[in-house]
């Protein structure tokens, strides 16, 4: 075994990852082709032939719909404003509680107390890195209206536990696919499992319009409330027929003509990109199930993994060396990244969201702690320890790499390999070398570690 570059040595590789280049001269024709049209919106605040849209916009849908089999899309500025849209769509009230992962994008949560809800966090799976359906069941109370279910880094959750519990207590479910576009959860399209769900098309998906969202559902009422959340739907309830119109105050997250036309041809690519990083995918867990300390996601018979980031669980009594260390001796192996997708491994992913200072301080819209003081006589706390098994991950456990995607090819992701196996056979060396600093002389090591990862 080759002395580590952390100590010195000769790393696996110094050329440059490629970058992820995701526009081509199909998304410029098309972006031309809207702008010679002289129509970048087609949408109007008001009941009729162009409220749900204009062309580019409603076949973009259609595109969607009809190849994964969902019976309604919407397209949506964003998957924020698309998870605020599901929320309001299916009946979230003031003081309802909303069951929320506590490991996703902010928004994952926020959007529940757009209409008053209070996000209440299970704990995660430790393999799916997903709500823990015994965890969800442990939360519910009376005040709990709905499931929303983050299918985190592309790989779906447990969903017939979760709906067997929604059906169980009459709750509605919501599936934030954000990272799984085109994932099957045991042969079925996520989206739609539940009553509700959407994906993102922001600029570091999959495919992507630079912002943007769609939702889906095969629900036609929660479509239409969705449909009237999206376009000012209070200028509209009575045209549609709307009867119930509680959370119809609509707003503007309506999606361009020219971001349709870009989707469109992003989405054509969608299949072949999904396939490109299985296969690199599968590769890296070929390479990585039997390194005793690191444990790959199990994938079930039936579902897919979108691999949004390829998550690793690290064992630092097993590896021998916490996982800081590690991250920083495999990446000095590797070329000094100059994007966030050319980083070999992140480590922690975001901060338990409970954690932040809008839960901690309980104060969200207004500055008298609403909706957190609406239900009398219940307190909500979100003290650190309510999740252990996200809290672990944060802290100790998950390392992340963006680079099973497009733009690598095997060679590429062989030396990340290489490099994962180099570091994991020279960890007693390491050590050893590590021993024979002084307190201060360890001190200035790492730091001159982290300023060259850095």
């Amino acid at each position: 075994m080759s002395k580590l570059a952390i100590l010195g040595g000769t790393p696996v590789r110094t050329k440059e990852f490629p970058n992820r280049v995701s526009m081509g001269s199909e998304e410029k024709s098309a972006a031309l082709r809207v702008l010679d049209s002289d129509i970048l919106s087609g949408f109007v605040g008001a009941a009729g032939k162009f409220f749900n849209g204009g062309k580019e916009v409603v076949e973009f849908e259609n595109l969607w719909a009809q190849t994964y089999g969902f019976k309604n899309a919407i397209s949506v500025n964003s998957l924020t404003t698309g998870l605020q849209t599901a929320v309001g769509a299916v009946g979230i009230e003031p003081g309802d509680e909303v069951i929320c992962s506590p490991y996703s994008m902010s928004a994952s949560a926020t959007s529940v107390l757009f209409y008053g809800g209070i996000p209440i966090f299970a704990d995660l799976d430790q393999n799916r890195f997903t709500l823990d359906p015994a965890s969800i069941e442990r939360r519910i109370t009376p005040r709990t209206k709905a499931i929303l279910v983050v299918h985190l880094f592309g790989y779906p959750a447990d969903m017939d536990a979760i709906m067997k519990i929604a059906a169980k207590h009459g709750l509605s479910v919501i599936e934030d696919a954000a990272q799984a576009p085109g994932i099957y959860y045991k042969g079925r399209s996520v989206g739609t499992i539940g009553d509700i769900g959407g994906f993102s098309l922001n600029f570091h998906k999959h495919i992507h319009t630079g912002e943007g969202g769609l939702l889906v559902t095969n629900n036609d009422e929660i479509a239409l409330r969705c449909r009237l959340i999206r376009n000012h739907g209070e200028n509209a309830t009575e045209a549609y027929g709307v009867e119930e119109i509680s959370n119809m105050i609509g707003s503007n997250y309506r999606f361009t003509e020219l971001q349709a036309a870009i989707g469109i041809e992003q989405f054509k690519k969608l299949k072949g990109i999904l396939a490109h990083r299985t296969k690199l995918g599968h590769y890296l867990d070929r390479r990585l199930k039997s390194i005793p300390g690191l444990t790959i996601q199990q994938i079930e018979s039936g579902s897919t993994h979108s691999y949004y980031m390829y998550p690793v669980r690290f064992d630092e009594e097993i590896v021998g060396i916490s996982r800081n260390l590690f991250l920083r001796a495999v990446a000095l192996e590797l070329p000094k990244p100059k994007f966030w997708d050319t980083t070999p491994f992140a480590e922690g992913y975001v901060k338990p969201l409970y954690l932040n200072p809008l839960y901690q301080k309980k104060i969200a819209i207004g500055k008298k702690g609403f909706p957190f003081n609406f239900n009398p006589g219940v307190t909500y706390d979100y003290p650190k320890g309510l999740c252990p098994v996200t809290e672990k991950l944060y802290e100790k456990e998950l390392l992340l790499s963006p680079l099973v995607r497009e733009g690598m090819d095997i060679d590429d992701i062989k030396d990340f390999a290489d490099a994962i196996e180099k570091v994991v056979g020279g960890i007693r060396e390491l050590k050893d070398s590590l021993a024979g600093l002084a307190s201060g002389m360890l001190y200035d090591a790492v730091r001159a570690i982290d300023e060259n990862v850095s």
